[in-house]
């Protein structure tokens, strides 16, 4: 098949267009150029910036395909875009949404896609949802052929799964850890969490290309297992060869003492307890499975980063923040403690 990924080279993006090429299909990437090198040698770069809807309009100039995948559209202009430029061009148009779409706060754990999409914590999520209704109202009035994925917490090689972090990525908790300070986790750190590979997406996601059970529908696509953050972390740790030294602190204080949004990542999001349900992928996707074990896929992260130094980008504001927060926080327990 014919498949145009809008993106293609980031953490979710980049697993799919390997395995779409390991498949023999003839995949075309239109994005800026980043990430090349990684590329499996037959993808066509189509080099240029889809925000720029006349340039991108002239680059896709009698091109037609059988399935255009779009990874980076955030907001309803961006999908306003992209029906203009593919209505009639493709018979199939897959867009990523967010499984952090769905209703916060929740009125079970068991997430399927039935579940309400609202959430009132994280501007995120709800320009996804924006996006999704443009999207489906297109669907049935003019028979755009969509279909919807929600990934949840999708990582590779390059960062760690974590629940609080900084701009810089995964690399400044595990520096913390290595020299034996504190690192935060949010609340007691006993929700449950999903954390899927993203070689394991990528199965899900091709496997959807091309059903035409698939046009109109929406489908999760995750692991099946479920930990805690307390879990999360320790493995982490124990790839390090390290004692965890972990300071439990509540979500909303995180949130409201936070300039990196917490209120969205974790009240909106991670500090949920979620459990998802992927029967409806695995009936359109017969077979699909994740395979990738939670610490697996850490410890593969873990030992990524530690022998690639262009992965530890040192992050000196969220460290500083860290040691605020955390003496912070310690601070009030001792004041406020009975024992004194």
């Amino acid at each position: 098949m014919k498949i145009l990924l809008i993106g293609g080279t980031g953490t979710i993006s980049m697993a799919v267009t390997k395995k779409l090429c390991a498949e023999g299909h003839d995949v075309f990437l239109l994005n800026r150029g980043s990430r090349t090198a990684e590329l499996p040698e037959h993808v066509h770069i189509l080099q240029g910036d889809i925000s720029d809807e006349a340039a991108a309009g002239k680059l896709l100039s009698g091109m037609t395909f059988d399935a255009v995948g779009e990874f980076i559209g955030f907001v309803p202009a961006q999908i306003e875009r992209d029906i203009r430029l593919f209505q009639g061009k493709t018979r199939q148009y897959i867009y990523i949404s967010s499984a952090s779409a769905y209703q916060k706060p929740l009125s079970s754990p068991i997430i399927m896609e039935s579940t309400p999409l609202v959430n009132p914590y994280w501007q995120y999520s709800r320009d996804k949802i924006a996006c999704e209704e443009l999207l489906m109202k297109a669907y049935r009035e003019n028979g755009f052929p969509v279909t919807i994925v929600r990934p949840s917490h999708t990582y590779d090689e390059r960062s760690v799964p974590l629940g609080v972090h900084g701009n810089g990525g995964s690399w400044q908790v595990i520096r913390r850890m290595t020299e034996g300070r504190p690192v935060i986790i949010h609340g007691d750190g006993t929700s449950l969490w999903t954390i899927t590979h993203n070689s394991d997406f990528a199965k899900g996601y091709c496997g959807l290309i091309g059903n035409l059970h698939a046009i109109g529908q929406a489908y999760h696509i995750t692991s099946d297992e479920s930990l805690t953050w307390n879990q999360i972390y320790q493995i982490i740790a124990d790839t390090l060869g390290v004692k965890l030294n972990a300071v439990h602190i509540p979500s909303d204080f995180l949130a409201a003492v936070s300039s990196y949004d917490l209120e969205g990542s974790l009240i909106g999001d991670k500090a949920c307890s979620v459990i998802f349900d992927n029967s409806k992928i695995k009936r359109a996707v017969p077979g699909f499975c994740a395979t990738v074990r939670a610490d697996q896929g850490i410890r593969r992260t873990v030992e990524h980063i530690l022998a690639h130094p262009e992965f530890q980008r040192a992050d000196p504001d969220f460290d500083s923040w860290c040691d605020r927060v955390i003496g912070a926080f310690q601070g009030m327990m001792r004041t406020l403690s009975p024992k004194g």
